[in-house]
């Protein structure tokens, strides 16, 4: 057994049921007037509105009917979460909603498979078409869909902004004031999702159209189509923006809403248009007609010489004829002339001037509210049933919507308000029926003694209005009827004479001397089950009438307009018939109302507005305490209460007070009557108190409620320490039972592994011993499965030394020892290490220092080995060039041009002749050398042409060019000593790529003189450097000894 007694806002806060919001019953009320203790104060019932608006509470129920309070504010209520949060919910079980009714009404239809309906009422301003648009909104959410659900659900949304562009209109009383009544059927499939929807309009107040009281406007579509068209539009139309322009638009003196944008809602009903069924051109027949409405009230007329009535504004009235698709001629004629049909022959009577008007304003009210009907029709053909699967509309239930105009009492009261407030009558007439009869049914399921409740029956009232012969309505149609002068005056006579007697019905000739002194002589009073209200009788004759000229209806017959032609139709003109009157139209539609009513499970809302001037938080007792009056709300709730107060199914009223008695706390196992009996017995219930239904506990009064819910709040305390000492002691023993279990399961499955993984070590050990010894008797073998393992190992442990001892620089040469298995790939490792190393030392080499590393090399394969001074070079760095830029004459530099100098140094050249030593300077470019003296050049020896290069071996400096002897340019060959011969040989040598072409002799070399002779270089070692002239005509060259240790 789960009672889900509680719910949660949007915030995640939780509030608990209706009794539970009983403890701050002082701050925020009760949520059902049913709990009041006064019940029959209404100061009371008005105090308890005010508090839960105050704590914006809107809504209220008495019993299953919601009261709810225009807030004039958006509140966080209507949300998708919100409406999931009353899905499927109990109608008591969660704080009263708009929701909630729309809910309890749609699982009701779904579980008994009846029509129900939701009655909205209330009077202009208190939110009836805002609650009406919730309800949509709801089901359109909740309701199971698939995609022509999906479109019809669009349609009944969208078909909310059109019917209101045309059918509401600014009052005193309301910006958003619906003019007429709306009653709406949505019906539903097997599945409870919605296939169709048929709307009924009553009564809308044509009036309007011509006339609207200061302070008002007409309906909201004219004042779109002005502000939102687009210019070709209103071009198209000949219509201009400002409203001041129209007559019809001037009278209220009011042109703009603060609280709206005409502009913005034009755009809405623009594209509702087309989502409920409405083709292009259906859309231009209707803002055709629209604007020959605002162009009919600019025509005017004057008055002939003989009283007769003409047209002098030609110009609207042509646009008229334009619009409207009929003839100017005609439509001119049919304002302006009366046809009166005889026996005999057709009589045409001109019309006075007020006549003319008269007919001008009832065609304009006949157009206006034709294509509202036919609007209206138009909308039920989009959401009428199509899908051919299902075979009867009659075979699923509906869900009806009734949003109506409530009990309406103004300043000045006329033939609508009289209408309104006889809907009202018999609407309360049916309100209270319905009520008393769900009551004596539940009593009676519940199997408790029904007593008939005393209450105020409004019939006397409904058949003052509506009785054959002897009612208002009645004696209004015989008045219109009847031939010769008739006047609203004379109507007034009549009702004194005929309902003189009645107690509800009172004049200014039949009241009292103190009633005279508010009411005028144009008045009479009707005693409403609301309250009094005064009727003015100027212009009941003519709205009743609501009847236009022959001629004009025939011109009507003839228009283009397709929506005209079908709004008058030519069987209207031939019928001699005379037409309803508007008060037994509405009458009968009110009957066949009534009709669909009593066939439907009925829900209500109650709106209620709380101040005129539209503030939120704003509440004025004295228009409250009026709308409480006037809705019967206080009638209602005396019939509720008549019986019990508070009413609650066995297993709620068990679940929520079973902590008060010991025997039902914590859990009832018995049957839950006697659970709720054994409760009360404890609590100490008189029998008068309460009942015990079937399934209900009945109580009577709320006080005895109120006790039981204090003594709860009183045990609370008591029950959540017992709560919390059991949760905390079973949380506790829970948590170690937790802990033990989990422990034991740890360690099992710990031993159970170490165990496992100790036994796989230990055959995997024994295995690798049994292959190790294998391998090693059979290493010398060639590879094979016996030796495999070992083998690897070897390798292995080979590889795995060798990268921890591997050569660090390329001039270690040091390689690890390798077993014979891998002796081969021991070099290739060998080798492939080298060359990494060699490749990264070289690309960690600066250029310079390659340069320098490339010049080395080169000394290297020349002198190595063959020349005593040369190890002492290999230290030493070669320099770019021995003679700086600066050193050398800038006549030199002229001569050389742009061969660049790539290496200089100071020589010494001797001559051939005699020896004698001259200072020169030797430079080197990229394709010739020459010997410099100070500034001239002494001597140029292309590379090309040279012989070849020949040094000592010993450690002297000394350098032999050798020229060719045929070159008669040259003198012989070049004797230079330079102290960095080797530097010098080895620059010559790259420069002049004669790598190959440098000879180097142990004892002597010879060289080429001029003319063909030949000399001879003698070397010898000596103590120190020594070059001179020898004994037979040789140059002797000494050579200092190298100390080699």
């Amino acid at each position: 057994m789960r009672y889900q007694g509680k719910e949660v806002d949007i915030e995640g806060r939780v509030r608990l049921v209706m009794e539970s919001t009983l403890t701050a019953r002082d701050r925020v009320g009760v949520q059902d007037f049913l709990l009041l203790e006064n019940h029959n104060s209404e100061a009371a019932f008005i105090e308890n509105l005010r508090r839960r608006f105050g704590e914006n509470l809107i809504y209220t129920y008495i019993g299953s009917v919601l009261v709810s309070v225009n807030p004039y504010k958006e509140l966080e209520i209507y949300s998708k979460p919100q409406m999931e949060r009353y899905r499927g919910v109990s109608f008591y079980e969660i704080s009263p909603h708009i929701y909630a009714v729309s809910d309890n009404t749609y699982r009701a239809m779904k579980i008994t498979w009846r029509d129900q309906c939701i009655l909205i009422s209330g009077e202009s301003g208190s939110g009836k078409t805002e609650a009406s648009k919730k309800i949509l909104l709801y089901y359109a959410v909740t309701c199971p869909t698939h995609d022509h659900m999906t479109t019809l659900g669009d349609r009944l949304l969208q078909s909310n902004p059109v019917l209101e562009a045309f059918g509401n209109a600014k009052t005193l009383r309301n910006d958003n004031s619906s003019r007429f009544g709306k009653y709406m059927d949505v019906q539903f499939d097997f599945k409870g999702a919605p296939v169709g929807g048929h709307i009924l309009n009553y009564l809308l107040e044509k009036s309007r159209v011509v006339h609207q009281n200061h302070g008002e406007r007409n309906f909201h579509i004219f004042y779109q189509l002005l502000d939102g068209g687009s210019n070709d539009l209103l071009q198209t139309l000949d219509l201009e923006r400002n409203p001041q322009n129209y007559q019809y638009l001037v009278k209220g003196s009011c042109s703009r809403v603060s609280s709206a944008s005409d502009k913005n809602n034009w755009k809405v009903v623009m594209n509702a248009l087309p989502v409920i069924g409405f083709t292009e051109e259906d859309i231009q027949n209707v803002l055709n007609i629209i604007a020959s409405i605002l162009h009919l009230g600019n025509t005017q007329f004057g008055e002939g010489e003989e009283g007769e009535a003409h047209i002098t504004t030609e110009t609207p009235l042509a646009n008229v004829a334009k619009l409207l698709g009929v003839d100017a001629s005609s439509l001119s004629n049919a304002l302006t002339h009366k046809k009166l049909i005889t026996k005999e022959e057709e009589v045409i009577i001109p019309l006075n001037f007020e006549q003319a008007m008269s007919a001008r304003d009832a065609l304009a009210k006949a157009v206006y509210g034709r294509t509202f009907t036919w609007l209206v029709e138009k909308i039920n053909q989009s959401l009428a049933l199509k899908d051919d699967m299902y075979h009867s509309n009659k075979a699923f239930p509906v869900i009806g919507l009734l949003d109506i105009y409530g009990f309406e009492v103004l300043e000045h009261n006329s033939f609508e308000q009289f209408c309104i407030n006889y809907c009202s009558e018999k609407l309360q007439q049916l309100f209270i029926e319905l009520t008393l009869r769900s009551e004596q049914e539940e009593y009676t399921t519940e199997g408790i003694a029904w007593e008939m409740v005393p209450y105020f029956d409004n019939k006397i009232i409904c058949d003052l209005i509506e009785e054959k012969h002897k009612g208002i309505i009645s004696i209004l149609n015989e008045e219109c009827l009847r031939p010769g002068e008739t006047s609203d005056a004379s109507f007034l006579e009549k009702l004194e004479d005929t309902l003189g007697n009645h107690p509800h019905f009172v004049t200014h000739k039949l009241a009292n001397g103190k009633t005279r002194k508010v009411m005028s002589r144009e008045e009479f009073r009707l005693l409403h089950y609301a309250g009094e209200v005064n009727y003015n009788v100027n212009g009941f004759l003519d709205k009743n009438n609501d009847s236009m000229n022959r001629n004009l209806k025939e011109v009507m017959c003839q228009s283009d307009n397709q929506i005209i032609s079908r709004c008058f139709s030519r069987e209207e003109v031939t019928d001699q018939k005379r037409p309803q009157m508007a008060a037994t139209h509405f009458k009968n539609s009110l009957l066949k109302l009534m009709e669909i009513l009593m066939t439907k499970e009925p829900s209500y809302v109650r709106c209620i507005k709380p101040n005129d001037a539209k503030q939120p938080g704003h509440f004025d007792e004295v228009l409250v305490r009026h709308q409480v009056r006037y809705l019967g709300l206080m009638e209602n709730l005396r019939v509720r209460r008549a019986g019990f107060a508070y009413r609650r199914s066995f297993e709620a009223f068990l679940q929520r007070y079973k902590p008060l008695c010991p025997e039902t706390w914590p859990n009832w196992d018995g049957r839950l009557e006697d659970g709720v009996a054994t409760l009360v017995n404890y609590l100490g219930y008189q029998p008068e108190e309460y009942k015990l239904g079937r399934s209900k506990i009945f109580i009577h009064l709320p006080k005895t409620l109120f006790l039981t819910e204090d003594a709860l709040q009183a045990k609370k305390p008591e029950i959540a320490l017992t709560l919390q000492t059991s949760w905390r002691g079973y949380r506790e023993r829970a948590k170690y039972k937790r802990i033990r279990h989990a422990i034991i399961v740890i360690q099992s499955a710990w031993r159970g592994m170490k165990g496992r993984r100790r036994a796989r070590r230990r055959r995997q050990a024994a295995e690798l011993i049994r292959r190790f010894i294998k391998g090693f008797i059979y290493r010398h073998e060639d590879y094979c499965p016996e030796n495999e393992y070992f083998l690897d190992h070897v390798r292995y442990s080979f590889l795995i030394k060798l990268s921890k001892n591997l050569p660090t620089s390329v001039l270690d040469k040091s390689w690890l020892a390798s077993p014979p298995s891998v002796t081969e790939a021991s070099e290739h490792l060998w080798k492939l290490h080298m060359q990494n190393m060699v490749t990264k030392y070289c690309n960690r080499i600066q250029p310079e220092w390659k340069n320098q590393m490339t010049q080395k090399v080169v000394a290297s394969e020349i002198f190595k080995d063959q020349k005593d001074n040369y190890p002492q070079s290999v230290g030493r760095l070669f320099l770019d060039t021995r003679i700086e830029r600066d050193q050398i004459n800038l006549k030199v530099l002229q001569t050389l041009g742009s061969d660049k100098v790539q290496y200089g140094a100071p020589v010494t050249k001797y001559d051939r002749r005699g020896f004698k030593p001259r200072p020169r300077q030797l430079l080197l470019s990229n394709t010739f050398a020459v010997l410099v003296d100070k500034t001239k050049i002494k001597q140029k020896i292309d590379y090309a042409s040279l012989g070849g290069i020949s040094v000592s071996s010993l450690s002297d400096g000394m350098v032999v060019l050798h020229m060719p002897t045929e070159d008669n340019k040259q003198k012989g060959d070049v004797l230079l000593h330079c102290n960095h011969v080797i530097e010098l040989v080895t620059k010559l040598a790259l420069i002049a790529r004669m790598l190959n072409y440098i000879n180097i002799k142990p004892g002597s070399i010879r060289y080429a003189g001029a003319r063909g002779t030949e000399g001879i270089v003698d070397f010898v070692r000596g103590s120190e450097l020594k070059v001179a002239k020898g004994k037979r005509g040789h140059l002797l060259v000494t050579a200092p000894r190298i100390n080699t240790t």
